[in-house]
């Protein structure tokens, strides 16, 4: 019995390990967002710093509107190549953590298949057909999990129609709605 605790212990340090390393992930990740969007902000206060000096430098009026629209056109190019690089670092950060959890998935159930081997043999009276039972039950539970619908973009979901108010001169304190009456 003291090997199946020994067992349950090491496969507990494991998902621990797995999961301090998962935060860790994600901390490392937020902290390449921030400096990243500090950057950016830097960067476009200095250049909207030089953008008003300019200005004020100009004296004609059509020259100061081609200043500001190009100042504008630079601001948007900066702001869409430091989404990009976000969400550049997201996907690398989306890749990392599916990896991690596929590796620990993929031994957690290895570990846990032999746990339950070394408990139910070390069991008084043993009986073989609990172990067939549970590896198939297992089996079962994974192709069950395989079969279940993959989540669908929300953007690709049915937007329910509205529905129209119409007040009834019969009852003026109250709303119906065109379904309702229909």
């Amino acid at each position: 019995m003291k090997n199946v605790t020994q067992q349950t212990t090491e496969l507990q340090r494991k998902n621990m390990q797995a999961g301090l390393k998962l935060a860790q992930m994600s901390i490392e990740n937020s902290q390449r967002i921030v400096a990243l969007q500090i950057d950016a902000a830097k960067k476009l206060f200095q250049d909207s710093v030089e953008h008003a000096k300019a200005l004020s430098a100009v004296k004609d009026p059509q020259q100061a509107i081609n200043l500001q629209s190009q100042f504008a056109q630079d601001t948007v190019k900066k702001m869409m190549e430091t989404a990009k690089q976000i969400a550049e670092l997201g996907k690398s950060s989306h890749t990392d953590i599916s990896h991690l959890l596929t590796k620990q998935l993929t031994s957690g159930s290895q570990d846990m298949m032999s746990s339950f081997h070394s408990y139910f043999g070390a069991l008084p009276g043993q009986n073989a057909n609990v172990l067939d039972a549970m590896k198939k039950a297992m089996g079962t539970a994974n192709s069950a999990l395989n079969k279940l619908p993959k989540p669908r973009r929300l953007s690709s979901m049915p937007v329910p129609p509205r529905r129209r108010r119409r007040r009834n001169k019969a009852h003026a304190g109250q709303v119906r709605y065109a379904a309702d009456v229909f």
